[in-house]
């Protein structure tokens, strides 16, 4: 029995997300085995993947989003293995650099990809593949590698116990570099591609064939292909007659600028959540090593909980609750741990409630949210730019040593992650418009009709987040500058509403 098309489109969205559990379990292996010294400058390589961002750009358009992610791959293995048979500290760092390299396309590339092969009605549970994933890799590295049973206790003392730990890391890399290529092809990347050619063999047709073979069981006459082909090609002709895209446009036009800058805040914000600080720096918040691991340990079944839960609600709640409601609890657990840590110093852990609600919440939407927001045409450059956000990560705790609030004095430390998570709760009920359920060629519509203060608004509100894939089945599309969808306007036995048919 043949899978259902959104089982096999999920199933290639989670095998090209399998970059995130090799993010995921570096930062696990290195916040272990990074001594305090050393620990801020090994882990800052991974700024890196920063630089990694804007040639991802270039080769995604160009190339395709498949072999790009296989570059990527190719380039992390390689700084794998300079950190596994490392002799010293500068082959080491070396091994750093590429791997931040190669971490950066993948992590970009990925969501970006889960994007453009989604049904509307489960966008939101490929693209928060990308940290689920992660959360795999930080749970192998905390039981498998660092903790009781691994090789902190069976190989301690030898050079295998490191080595070991940093060669693991490798191994998900290798069925990504050897299979991505048999994957479909993102059928959006096709039609840009084929814009300009509409041969016999041209990347438009292509991009047909990409679509039945995801959505159609290869069935290029399937009107929700039909459909889905005739909405793309009208965005792609609206797009040549304003050119190619640039860099510059992203700046200049408005709409483009307003979305550059929500997928940017809230790459920055994620990290001014705390997180960087209790995933990098844990081993400096006067607790034993011992009961770190504990911390961390258990932190990685929470965490892989709250991003399961994630994939499975996130497109029945929409985008603007979950990250309201996560960054406000998580702040709010701050408020609580501060609290608690100035009256029983050393006693109280409250990473626990923080992290369920940034792993059910916050860290998956920040790569669904910018993943989707952006036309094709700039896609590949407006979120390699927005996904250089999280370069803050590396710059934490030397922030906070420059200021004078160390992260050892644990409740100063909380007061500032505090006040963060709710200025970024109060900001993204403000400012980011709801995007559930749309489809990709109609977001240049909604950034520009939508007001910028969106609460009181249609584009705050979750509709039904099957409207839009329903509208392409019957043939029709909703206009752009139309904000609702709900049941009640879209009748799946009548078809009924404001819809515009597709010849």
């Amino acid at each position: 029995m043949p899978l259902s098309p959104k089982v096999y489109t999920w199933l290639c969205g989670l095998f090209a997300s399998l970059g995130s559990i090799i993010f995921g379990y570096d930062l696990g292996v290195i916040a272990g085995w990074a001594n305090a010294n050393l620990q801020g400058l090994v882990v800052s390589i991974l700024g890196a993947l920063f630089f990694g961002m804007i040639p991802v750009a270039y080769a995604a358009d160009l190339l395709g989003r498949r072999v790009t992610i296989q570059i990527g791959a190719g380039i992390y293995i390689l700084g794998g293995a300079l950190q596994t048979g490392a002799q010293n500290m500068s082959m080491m760092l070396a091994g750093r650099f590429f791997a931040g390299f190669g971490i950066g396309i993948m992590s970009d590339l990925a969501p970006l990809y889960q994007a453009e092969i989604a049904h509307p009605s489960i966008r939101g549970r490929l693209t928060t593949l990308q940290q689920f994933m992660l959360g795999i890799g930080a749970f192998v590295a905390s039981w498998i590698v660092r903790d009781t049973f691994g090789c902190s206790a069976g190989l301690s003392g030898q050079a295998a116990e490191w080595r070991v730990p940093l060669g693991i890391q490798i191994i998900p890399a290798l069925p990504l570099i050897s299979f991505i290529l048999l994957l479909p092809e993102s059928p959006r990347w096709l039609a840009e591609k084929g814009r300009m050619d509409e041969g016999k063999f041209s990347p438009l047709l292509q991009a047909q064939a990409t679509l039945a073979r995801l959505h159609a069981h290869g069935d290029i006459n399937d009107p929700f292909v039909v459909a889905q082909m005739k909405d793309i090609q009208a965005d792609i002709s609206k797009s040549k007659e304003i050119g190619e895209a640039s860099w510059s446009e992203l700046f200049t036009v408005p709409s483009n600028f307003r979305r550059l800058s929500l997928g940017y805040i809230l790459q920055f914000s994620v990290q001014m959540t705390g997180v960087s600080a209790i995933q990098y720096y844990s081993t400096t918040m006067g607790f034993s090593s011992t009961r770190i691991l504990l911390f961390q340990s258990i932190n990685s079944i929470i965490a892989l909980i709250g991003e399961a839960a994630c994939v499975i609600w996130i497109d029945a709640t929409g985008r603007r609750i979950p990250m309201i409601v996560g960054n406000f609890v998580s702040g709010m657990s701050f408020v609580v741990g501060a609290i608690l840590m100035a009256r029983w110093p050393g006693t109280v852990n409250n990473t626990w409630v923080f992290n369920f609600f940034f792993s059910a919440c916050i860290g998956p939407l920040s790569w669904a949210y910018p993943a989707e927001i952006y036309s094709t045409r700039t896609r590949a450059k407006a979120t390699a730019i927005t996904s250089s956000g999280s370069f803050i990560a590396q710059v934490t705790s030397p922030a906070f040593l420059h200021i004078g609030w160390n992260l050892n004095a644990n409740y100063s430390s909380d007061l500032v992650f505090a006040i963060c998570g709710h200025t970024n709760a109060l900001f993204i009920w403000a400012f980011y418009p709801e995007t559930t359920g749309r489809r990709l060629e109609e977001m240049d519509a909604l950034f520009e009709n939508a007001p910028l203060f969106v609460p009181g608004t249609p584009y705050a509100k979750v509709g039904d987040h099957r409207a839009a894939e329903r509208e392409l089945r019957q043939g029709t599309i909703r206009p752009g500058d139309l904000t609702e969808r709900t049941p009640h306007t879209h009748d799946e036995e009548d078809g009924k509403g404001s819809t515009e048919k597709i010849e």
